[in-house]
């Protein structure tokens, strides 16, 4: 045991492997249960303190999130933080999403954000925690180091997270302290859900001979309100259809025949017309019953029957997907199928659709080149920039000095353009009081501060406006020597059945770092090769396709950075060209139907300067 003061922060790990922080208010939700210790139930609800998160509960026992919808499970942890840090101040950061959503960031990449905006520094370097990020606080913005890509990130004060002080376990197990199952009970909640749940359980373990009627307990009184910085949302609405919540539930009748896998034990309502011979009221019971059960074997065991009552043909009621067809909540049609499954009743969990990444076998024969493109394969060295001109000359293209300076702000370094730079590093060869204007987009910067900015980038000949991302001259990236291969498959991709499909296979080989990437003579790696790709073989797709074969001769796809998935720096990451690697499905969000893809990586081709000009361009 461990004697501080601490929040505590009760987080889910998601499927990139990065623990991912519940909000204040669920946590405190959290919090409470786990500390009324096993009288509580040991369960959490998590739509009672937030309607969005209606689908999913915790099993303090196991640590494990389940969504009931999906039966998707999550591990879960309870996390300790310092009371000054960001969390134990209702501190949260922010950067806003490709949808312009905002996305807290992960609780350590947070606090250290906050400890830096503290300290008053003018911006932050995540690479130390494994992030290629800066955030600049007097733009509120996130740099992508690599790309240059900004985003916007904010500060937003919301609940402070529960505090614990006094013995605090090492572990993360339940219950939280040893005298937590000493405690006083506490009200049990009277919302639906939690009346479905206890009242199986309740009844389950009280069964006697015949008993095959469910009884909901009466609703427990309403526990006082908390206080006002702790308030929690209350729990979502259950559709009237969901009426054996507020009633008893009537008999329900058991099938006569039930066949089971030999695998599975049959597991029975003690003088119920499944019980097997010899166990009525009488006889000693030879199987455990359901009232030993935890929520979890529950769990187990009623997948495991929708299996063999699918295999079995046995008629079966499915509780997935509900949404759309039919008034039952998705919320609980889920837990509505483990406690039908656990009282003997054929239920069917319906399986989740399955990722499908790749289309199904082709031949050589079927595979065609795509008219209009020649080659099927495209291979990219190593390219060094442009020799013999200074940043002082490459910038005089594009630029219009200004001999009396507006009364603004340099977004470089943030001085006023009436001073000199605020620029500290490496002097370039410039007065630091000299102004310039870019020739397209009239914005306005020291010449000082536009050529140290030139001279940490490509160096490429090119230049690219920090305010509105206009690019001045042919941009070009760091991206790794490799191969692309493209060509026709005859399959038909999700929401394009009237046409074939582009496959796109990319193969980039672990190597050493040049002088362009971030750790040059370092390796790096190259995880997930070869990369398949898909596009539908429409006119659009094949713009696409010949926009992106533009990038690829640019070195634009690929970059060499910290990957967002993993963590993993020194790695070979997409930059910032979305790709859809499905085929078949889209559960990831990066698959078909998406009827806004293509419009979209359109868009994101012209952020890099790759637009229909840049073919007749490359043709010249």
């Amino acid at each position: 045991m461990l004697l501080a003061s601490a929040v505590v922060v009760w987080e889910w790990l998601n499927e990139h492997g990065r623990w991912r922080p519940y909000s204040p208010a669920v946590s405190h939700h959290i919090e409470a249960v786990a500390r009324a210790g096993p009288r509580a139930g040991g369960s959490v609800v998590l739509g009672q303190a937030d309607s969005r998160l209606a689908p999913y509960i915790i099993d303090l026992q196991s640590m494990h999130q389940f969504r009931q919808d999906t039966g998707t499970i999550r591990p879960v942890r309870r996390s300790y933080y310092d009371p000054s840090s960001a969390p134990g101040k209702g501190v949260v950061w922010e950067w806003e999403n490709d949808s312009g959503s905002w996305t807290p960031y992960d609780m350590d990449v947070g606090i250290t954000i906050q400890r830096a905006y503290e300290k008053q520094h003018p911006w932050v370097d995540l690479s130390a925690i494994g992030f290629c990020y800066v955030i600049d606080f007097a733009t509120m913005g996130q740099i992508n180091r690599q790309t240059q890509r900004k985003r916007r990130v904010r500060r937003r004060l919301d609940m402070v997270y529960p505090l614990v002080s006094g013995t605090l376990p090492k572990s993360q197990s339940w219950p939280t302290s040893p005298g937590a199952a000493a405690a006083p009970p506490v009200p049990a909640c009277a919302c639906p859900q939690c009346l479905l749940v206890m009242s199986v359980k309740a009844t389950v373990s009280a069964a006697g001979p015949g008993t095959a009627t469910l009884q909901p307990r009466k609703a427990a009184p309403v526990p006082p309100a908390a206080p006002k910085a702790q308030a929690l949302a209350p729990g979502p609405k259950v559709p009237d259809s969901a009426g054996a919540a507020r009633g008893s539930l009537q008999p329900l009748a058991a099938p006569g025949v039930r066949r089971q896998a030999a695998s599975t034990p049959a597991l029975s309502l003690a003088g119920s017309s499944t019980s097997p011979p010899g166990a009525g009221s009488g006889s000693k019971a030879s199987r455990p019953g359901l009232g030993t059960l935890s929520r979890s074997h529950l769990q187990r065991l009623a997948i495991a029957q929708s299996r063999v009552l699918i295999a079995s043909g046995v008629p079966t009621v499915p509780v997935k997907n509900l949404t759309g067809s039919s008034p039952v909540n998705p919320a609980l049609a889920g837990i509505t199928g483990i406690l039908m499954s656990a009282a003997g009743l054929p239920v069917c969990l319906t399986r989740p659709p399955k990722l499908v990444l790749h289309p199904p076998p082709v031949s050589k024969s079927e595979i065609q080149s795509i008219p209009g493109i020649s080659h099927t394969c495209r291979k990219t060295t190593k390219k060094q920039a442009k020799k013999g001109k200074t940043p002082e000359e490459v910038l005089k293209k594009y630029l219009q000095k200004v001999r009396h300076p507006p009364d603004e702000d340099c977004t470089i370094c943030m001085e006023r353009l009436s001073a000199p730079s605020g620029y500290k590093g490496p002097q370039p060869a410039v007065k630091p009081d000299l102004v310039g204007k870019l020739m397209k987009c009239g914005h306005v910067f020291h010449l000082h501060c536009l050529v140290a900015m030139y001279n940490n980038g490509n160096k490429d000949g090119s230049l690219q406006c920090p305010t509105c991302k206009t690019i001045y001259g042919v941009k070009t990236g760091t991206q790794p020597p490799g191969k692309m291969e493209y060509h026709i498959i005859p399959h038909a991709l999700p929401g394009h059945s009237d046409c074939k499909t582009i496959r796109i296979i990319y193969n980039i080989p672990p190597g050493v770092q040049g002088p362009e990437h971030p750790n040059p003579g370092k390796s790096f790696t190259a995880r997930g090769f070869p990369r398949h790709c898909y596009l539908p073989d429409s006119e659009k797709g094949r713009k696409v396709l010949k926009l992106l074969l533009v990038a690829w001769d640019r070195r634009l796809i690929f970059a060499i950075g910290t990957s967002s998935t993993t963590g993993e720096s020194d790695t070979v990451i997409w930059n910032e060209i979305h790709h859809k690697t499905e085929f078949g499905s889209n559960l990831t969000g990066h698959g078909y139907p998406d009827i806004n893809y293509l419009d979209n990586v359109l868009a994101e081709l012209a952020a890099q300067g790759i637009t229909e000009e840049s073919l007749a361009q490359e043709k010249d």
